[in-house]
């Protein structure tokens, strides 16, 4: 059974910052794609950051780019998304997902989801 057991949410101050982490079980890590997405309850889950199997290469949402940073660390079976310089509209609760072997940036590309964690940025 895949699980995905996301975590470092919680409240934050416009400007602060935050990491999530993501440990993951049930699969080989290493040959996995992971990505970062995030939902609010006025909008469809939207993309944040994904990274491939070996951490070598990223893709942001241009929301992000500069302020969020993905890494892994295969050891350990663990997605990180690094979250600075944040803002009102990042407030979102953020998935993790797995994508067996190649990076993707669209929704339906992803196979396993995590259960959420909610991230709130206060003014």
């Amino acid at each position: 059974q895949v699980q995905r057991v996301e975590s470092g949410g919680g409240l934050v101050q416009a400007g602060g910052s935050v990491r999530l982490s993501c440990a993951t079980s049930g699969r080989t890590f290493s040959t996995d794609a992971m990505g970062w997405f995030r939902q609010t309850h006025r909008k469809e889950r939207e993309f944040v950051a994904a990274i491939n199997r070996s951490g070598s290469g990223t893709n942001y949402a241009d929301s992000v780019k500069g302020r969020f940073t993905i890494s892994r660390d295969n050891a350990k079976s663990t997605v990180y998304l690094q979250m600075n310089s944040l803002k009102p509209e990042d407030t979102a609760v953020y998935y993790c997902a797995v994508r067996p072997y190649n990076i993707a940036t669209t929704e339906l590309d992803y196979d396993y989801w995590g259960q959420g964690t909610q991230v709130t940025v206060s003014s």
